[in-house]
């Protein structure tokens, strides 16, 4: 078991990710290209079942990301409903660079222990913000 401050993850693989998710990031990557896109992954404990699109709204947001602060209200909102997907973490792509945490990336996180995943091309990667930094995760790709 993997566990942040607040996240528990019950797995053999560090997490799942449903193949309809991945595709939905990267979907929001080509659609924001030459842009970082960004959005919330959403899910129950281990399980990535939906990558939620967000807007960026970074000044620069071909170098960096910042996830519209209104879906992010809106996505921990919707998630206090019982049954509702839970905001497991966040995603963003690198349309320069690869799939691994940024200098910015590491300047930015907050070590709450919830997961990271970073597309570049057709590279993806899932990482959990621990309190030491960026720790690389294995995934699995299910079937949703």
């Amino acid at each position: 078991m993997i566990s942040g401050s607040d996240m528990v993850w019950p797995c053999a693989m560090d997490i799942e990710v449903t193949s309809e998710a991945l595709g939905q990031m990267r979907a929001a990557a080509a659609a924001a290209h030459p842009r970082e896109a960004c959005g919330m992954l959403m899910g129950e404990g281990g399980c990535i079942s939906e990558a939620r699109p967000a807007a960026n709204v970074h000044p620069t947001p071909q170098t960096h990301f910042e996830i519209d602060p209104q879906a992010l209200i809106d996505a921990h909102r919707a998630a206090r409903h019982a049954g509702a997907p839970q905001v497991i973490g966040y995603f963003h792509s690198h349309p320069v660079g690869t799939a691994a945490p940024s200098a910015t990336d590491r300047a930015s996180a907050s070590g709450d222990g919830r997961v990271w995943a970073i597309l570049a091309g057709d590279d993806v990667t899932f990482w959990r913000d621990g309190e030491a930094g960026f720790s690389a995760l294995s995934f699995a790709v299910i079937d949703g």
